[in-house]
């Protein structure tokens, strides 16, 4: 890789010929993450098969590990004892899952457990989580990071209204523990329309998993409560499945070659927000297909533009703006306002970049209106944000010479993401 004024940048591999290839994924972090606070929680041990190994899981880790809990294995599978949690110190790097999940942990610890992170990390909305717990009684030091919760060993628990439309982790953060707490937990939203709603609706589901009694909304957009009653969360043992968000730059590579790319072990039924790259990839021209435990995609002649919200799977966004860039007509993405509190403003960040390779990219109130241009080699700015270097990436497969600056920031999800991105070119992908 090279060096820039001791920035390191990556050649992006470019596509000669359209991609062929099969690439097997690790497993979601999203999952990973939540089933490591509820197996820290329970009241058995949990084993956990297919786990991610990524910087923002292993943080998480080391956070649960830190407070107590025994966590035993170091590949994909793990075995989690929980324990009485004590006083420790966290760095929660640029993990928002880390930040927003860990400090209900910490209120349930006997003693104080503080906070720090990565200097970008203090840009990444806090408060609501932080003022939640306070309206529980719990006592907190500091509105962002570094903070310090004082844990007692016990949280009363009851009713709570909050505004979270800044990051549906808010909720999810509240619900994971909220079973541990002496009276449960409802949870009132109250705020614009909640976005990543499919994030939450895992939460959910994972919680019930572990026997949890969760009401939730049918329909979030009459009725945004949710109650958990107290009571054991049982272990489980957890299956985790790929992580179909890190999917779509090896899908986006089919579509933008008219290649043809098959990940294994694709779920039928799932609620990460990911799997809906399949919908936004036929409404650009190319083919989906799944079936047999795989998705198969196959890419189109020219991909055309969409015009679309992405409110409920904003993660996607970095992958769309990239193949929307590529493609023949103009797209408006619109819903996401929200990404501009995610590990960077990633509206800013994408429209920068692409103008910065030729493109014309506004942003709009909530996304951005990309109409398609002849797009020339450059140096593409990570911003240590890793969904904004493999938006790069795919951007590389077909335009010539355009670098990536730290495209380590990857490791943040998908630590292999170059190996398996060039494996994928070469055909050694498996």
């Amino acid at each position: 890789m090279g060096k820039d004024g001791g920035v390191s940048f990556w050649p992006a591999p470019h596509a000669g010929s359209p991609v062929r290839a099969t690439v097997t994924l690790p497993g979601s972090k999203s999952i990973t993450n939540r089933a490591l606070i509820l197996a820290a929680l329970a009241d058995r041990p949990s084993t956990i098969r297919g786990a991610l190994r990524s910087r923002d899981t292993n943080l998480m880790l080391a956070a649960l590990r830190s407070m107590g809990a025994g966590i035993e294995g170091e590949g994909d599978e793990l075995t989690v004892t929980p324990a009485t949690l004590g006083s420790a110190t966290v760095d929660c790097g640029l993990a928002g899952t880390v930040m927003r999940f860990v400090p209900p942990v910490a209120a349930l610890a006997h003693g104080d457990v503080a906070f720090f992170g990565d200097e970008q990390a203090k840009l990444r909305p806090l408060g609501t989580i932080l003022q939640a717990l306070r309206g529980l009684g719990v006592d907190i030091d500091g509105d962002s990071l570094p903070f310090v919760v004082h844990g007692t060993g016990a949280v009363t628990g009851g009713q709570v209204q909050i505004d979270a439309s800044g990051s549906s982790q808010f909720v999810s953060g509240l619900l994971l523990s909220a079973a541990r707490f002496e009276q449960g937990l409802t949870i009132h939203h109250q705020g614009a329309p909640l976005p990543s709603m499919p994030h939450i609706e895992m939460t959910v589901q994972m919680l019930r998993q572990a026997d949890v009694r969760v009401e939730a909304p049918t329909d979030p957009r009459e009725s945004q409560i949710w109650t958990v009653t107290p009571g054991p969360i049982h272990g489980v043992d957890w299956e985790v499945e790929p992580d179909l968000s890190n999917a779509t730059p090896f899908l986006a590579a089919a579509a933008v070659t008219g290649g043809e790319v098959t990940v294994p072990h694709w779920p039928q039924l799932t609620t990460q927000p990911g799997d809906v790259i399949r919908e936004i990839l036929v409404r650009m021209g190319a083919e989906a297909r799944r079936g047999d435990g795989k998705l198969v995609v196959r890419g189109p002649e020219r991909l055309a533009g969409i015009d679309i919200d992405l409110h409920d799977v904003g993660e996607l966004t970095p992958t769309v703006a990239a193949l929307a860039a590529l493609a023949d007509s103009p797209s408006r993405l619109r819903g996401i306002a929200h990404l501009r509190g995610h590990e960077t403003d990633r509206l800013a960040a994408l429209a920068t970049e692409i103008n910065r390779l030729g493109g014309k990219v506004d942003e709009t109130d909530d996304g951005l209106y990309i109409e398609p241009k002849a797009l020339s080699g450059g140096d593409w700015h990570s911003y240590a944000d890793h969904r904004m270097a493999t938006a790069g990436a795919i951007l590389g497969l077909v335009v010539p010479n355009v670098r990536i600056e730290d495209i380590g920031t990857t490791g943040k999800t998908l630590p292999n993401f170059v190996e398996l991105w060039e494996g994928m070119l070469t055909g050694s992908t498996s």
